[in-house]
């Protein structure tokens, strides 16, 4: 499967670049607004030295942890929480007959390569944090974990958003308040908003494992509401269990899929 998507995707990037100043533009474009996100970070902290506790560097951390996250997830599988539009016009019924799971074909169904800009930026912002923060080596393993597990979180956040859609074909905005809606939850320190909600997104919907349980502990801060220490490892069994669902979800709107009748 990992081969055929990346044919696919590479298919699709190979017709982007035919137009090379209109593929560098909007790779720029991508690069630039998704920068105006952390523009906003520069704007807080010229008004204030913390946000809810935390320096400006670390800040930066949650938000470029959690972008690079999200934007590479969004530039895999961006397109699943677009199914609306396939089921709408019966032209899933394509997918479906082909030798390769529909899953796949919906991803990598018209791959936006010029998002690579934004998962640029992400990195960018990431690497800066951490080259003011110094964080020990010790410490530093945590952060491939957590963008991993990040990118399998979001990554099924966008499966269930697609399952949802064969309900609710017509509201594909329910479903992006989870993906996209998440993703700016996370930018920043989550004990900005009420503890209830952070509980939520911590035993929930675990938006917390993307970057703030496992972001505490690369920086060394107890949390703010008095969790368990424990949460702070368990990023990757949070991915897991989300992706596990997501799968059972997207496999039952597969199933409940009764084509357009054209």
């Amino acid at each position: 499967m990992v081969r055929i998507y990346a044919l696919l995707a590479w298919a699709w990037t190979r017709a982007a670049a035919q137009y090379p100043l209109s593929f560098a533009v909007m790779t720029a474009a991508g690069f630039v607004t998704s920068g105006l996100d952390a523009a906003v970070i520069w704007v807080i902290f010229a008004n204030t030295r913390s946000l809810a506790g935390f320096g400006v560097a670390e800040v930066m951390f949650l938000y470029g942890a959690s972008s690079l996250a999200f934007t590479i997830a969004d530039l895999l599988f961006g397109n699943v929480d677009r199914i609306s539009r396939h089921i709408r016009s019966g032209t899933l019924d394509v997918f479906l007959i082909r030798p390769v799971s529909p899953f796949v074909q919906v991803a990598v169904d018209q791959f936006v390569p010029h998002r690579v800009g934004r998962v640029v930026q992400g990195a960018v912002m990431l690497g800066l944090a951490l080259s003011r923060l110094g964080v020990p080596p010790g410490r530093a393993w945590m952060i491939p974990v957590m963008v991993a597990s990040g990118i399998v979180i979001f990554a099924a956040l966008f499966a269930l958003s697609g399952a949802v859609q064969f309900l609710l074909t017509g509201a594909p905005e329910v479903a992006n308040a989870f993906t996209y809606g998440g993703a700016q939850l996370t930018q920043y320190p989550l004990n900005v908003y009420g503890a209830d909600l952070v509980r939520g997104v911590t035993y929930v919907l675990p938006l917390a494992f993307v970057n703030w349980q496992p972001g505490l502990y690369v920086l060394g801060r107890e949390d703010p509401l008095g969790l368990p220490p424990l949460l702070r490892f368990l990023s990757p069994a949070a991915a897991l269990a989300l992706a596990g669902a997501a799968a059972l979800a997207w496999r039952a709107g597969i199933r409940r899929y009764r084509s357009t009748g054209s």
